[in-house]
């Protein structure tokens, strides 16, 4: 549809953040104003207590301004991605932001100046500087990894060429390489792309899934030289910034940025792989279910089981999320309600310029915005509830928190959406009337945990090897990963699939490994859902009142802090034990009602 065919109320309401493009321009010409004021504390910040807090308190106004006009542009962006306006608009808050970067260099050198008396003293003198405590102390921790003022100043200046690597594999990848045609279970020949890849090889057709396979790898096999040196040229640049800055190595400095260490990287991944058993069934039951000999890899997506013959139109999807979150109590139930039905927070459906996907945003002092592209599927419906997760845990962080403390980390930020996804599909297996749509529901959870805990983990194995490997000095040639990743892919699928050789390319496909040490937190994210989960099903109204408070923390605690609120300790492996033994207990229950079906 064209964006004016869809009825209003089935469209954000973005005037909250801004009324007009005047409102905007108000905003970006004071945050103008007020970055290009910010130099004058470089040479005061520290004279006083009474200084240092106007620094503070003046550095987050310009960061919440950066914010919501980010919001407005990136929102208006996403919903017509076709208009130059929208195209400039995220540019110019691109440059804003990058700008403000470089005229708050100074901020952090300047606070690790303080010594602790000192600073002891300003918070004794002014008050007001306790609300910044939480950030002061981040701050601090970067201590033994800051450089000289020459050294910040000049990292800061690089800052927009450092990262390029990103940019240019998405720009390779989605303008210059080209797949070639495959035919489709009609027999017409269609375009492959790395955006249409996947549902090629959820098709019935199992010679459609293997031509798709082995087409893409082919194109990426050509090019497996560029890519090594791409990828390379990113791993070396994550390994000599953490080595001037005086890490250990890289796992550590990205780590370091999520309050955690290699210590629960490592635990989650010597924790999986020794809980690859209910994996392996899990894709025998595949095997079985195909009728095929041998599972190969092109067959790892065919879906077990049909799509439910039902639709669900988005006031049914808005319905059953409401009934799953109604147990968190009124508070939460209330702002989710409005929002979802009163206050826009939702755009809800396809239109030509629109993105696709799904996602979450939301800054301080606006509305949570969810994204969707609603297809009355229930997969859209699971969808809507994990998106209304990541939306009430920004609602509550920005309730509970002033704008600097408010925003928690990426190590957390699944949790909340994982835990919404994961009470929908119990409720509804356990108000099934069919065993058709109990497996399809099964089905739906055995997806989540092994492409989330287990792909995701087999991801997090690789970039720390090839990382560890780099940092040895060993050249990480396209022979070299390839050699690697097909070791990986053998270990995690098990002896019983055939593992095609076209998927040691596979690396070259994940946009992910260019963010370092990103994809574990999937992985550790779904591990502490599944156990909240159960404690909430368990333990009831109790232990829901300590779940909410997590979802009160924002960035007042770390991560790891803020789990502890919630009752998860994420330095056990019990944590990601528990989220396999709830895949176990999925497999078993699905190949149970499967097997009795047929017969």
């Amino acid at each position: 549809m064209e964006r004016k065919e869809i009825d209003a109320k089935y469209k954000w309401d973005l005037s909250p953040i801004y009324e007009s493009k005047e409102a905007f321009n108000r905003d970006f010409a004071l945050a103008e104003k007020k970055i290009k004021a910010f130099s004058a504390y470089e040479k005061t910040m520290i004279n006083s207590a009474d200084v240092f807090c106007s620094a503070l308190r003046d550095m987050y106004s310009i960061e919440a301004l950066i914010q919501r006009l980010w919001q407005y542009s990136s929102l208006n962006f996403s919903i017509d991605s076709i208009s130059n306006d929208n195209q400039a608009l995220n540019t110019r808050v691109r440059n804003l932001a990058i700008s403000a970067g470089t005229a708050s260099w100074f901020v952090n050198p300047m606070i690790l100046k303080l010594e602790d008396e000192r600073l002891d003293s300003f918070f004794a003198e002014c008050p007001a500087l306790e609300s910044y405590r939480r950030q002061i102390e981040k701050v601090k921790l970067y201590k033994p990894y800051t450089l000289s003022d020459e050294g910040e100043i000049l990292m800061s200046k690089m800052e927009e060429c450092l990262g390029s690597h990103t940019g240019i594999r998405s720009i390779f990848t989605t303008s210059d390489l080209r797949f070639g045609k495959i035919r489709n279970e009609e027999g017409k020949r269609v375009e492959l792309a790395d955006t249409n890849y996947v549902l090629f090889l959820m098709s019935a057709a199992r010679s459609v899934r293997k031509s798709a396979f082995k087409t893409l790898y082919k194109t990426y096999e050509q090019f497996a030289n560029t890519f090594a040196t791409l990828y390379e040229a990113r791993i070396k640049e994550a390994v000599t910034n953490a080595k001037v800055r005086g890490y250990k190595n890289s796992i550590t400095a990205s780590t370091f940025r999520d309050e955690v260490t290699p210590e629960i990287y490592n635990n989650l991944i010597t924790t999986v792989r020794g809980g690859l058993a209910p994996l392996y069934e899990y894709y025998e039951i595949k095997r079985a279910a195909l009728g095929v000999d041998k599972l190969h890899l092109y067959d790892v997506y065919a879906p077990l089981v049909g799509e439910l013959n039902k639709s669900y139109t988005y006031e049914e999807a808005v319905s059953e999320v409401l009934k799953t979150t109604e147990i968190y109590g009124k508070e939460y139930s209330d702002a989710i309600k409005e929002g979802l039905t009163e206050r826009g927070w939702v755009d809800v459906y396809p239109c030509r310029g629109k993105r696709g996907g799904a996602f979450s945003s939301g800054a301080h002092g606006t509305e949570p915005y969810i994204l969707m592209n609603y297809n009355d599927t229930f997969s859209d419906v699971s969808t809507l509830a994990h998106e209304a997760g990541h939306s009430m845990h920004t609602w509550f962080s920005n309730k509970y928190n002033e704008a600097h403390n408010a925003d928690y980390t990426i190590f957390v930020a699944e949790v909340a959406s994982t835990v919404n996804e994961l009470l929908l599909a119990h409720r509804k297996l356990r108000e099934c009337e069919s065993d058709d749509e109990k497996l399809y529901i099964l089905n739906q959870l055995m997806e989540t945990y092994k492409g989330t805990l287990y792909r995701q983990t087999m991801f997090a194995e690789f970039e720390r090897d090839v990382h560890a490997l780099c940092e040895k000095g060993v050249p990480l040639t396209a022979n070299t990963l390839n050699k690697h990743y097909y070791k990986l892919v053998k270990k995690y699928f098990g002896p019983d699939v055939a593992t095609d050789k076209q998927i040691a390319y596979e690396w070259m496909r994940i946009p992910h490994f260019y963010t370092c040490f990103y994809v574990y937190k999937y992985a550790t994210c779904i591990s502490a859902a599944s156990t909240i989960v159960k404690r909430i099903e368990t333990e009831g109204e109790a232990y829901i009142k300590q779940y909410i408070e997590f979802l009160k923390c924002g960035d007042s605690k770390s991560p790891l802090d803020s789990l502890l609120v919630a009752g998860i300790d994420m330095t056990k492996p019990e944590v990601v034990q528990g989220a396999i033994d709830e895949f176990a207990s999925v497999v078993r229950q699905f190949k149970e009602i499967y097997s009795k079906k047929q017969g």
